[in-house]
């Protein structure tokens, strides 16, 4: 199941978000969404956990939880929509 994490610190690594889900289960991939032009956070990512029971129970306990001094918001990630292309 993959999972969205929100308003994440811009110092947070793969490795401090893999570390805070394997609390609740086997984490199977971490990806920090980056600025492609900067390199930079955007402040959310995706976690994706190989049992989806694992990963709601870690989706109810880390929601409002903080990390690194930020407090996350984290649910169960929706699929990707087309958006029209912008010129």
């Amino acid at each position: 199941m993959n999972i969205y994490v929100g308003n994440i610190s811009w110092g947070t690594t793969e490795d401090d978000l893999r570390q805070a889900f394997e609390e609740f289960g086997s984490v199977t991939s971490v990806n920090i969404i980056t600025d492609r032009d900067t390199g930079r956070s955007k402040g959310f990512a995706f976690v994706e956990m190989e049992d989806a029971a694992d990963a709601e129970t870690a989706i109810a306990a880390m929601d409002g939880n903080s990390v690194d001094g930020r407090n996350l918001r984290v649910n169960e990630a929706r699929p990707k929509t087309d958006r029209p292309k912008r010129f």
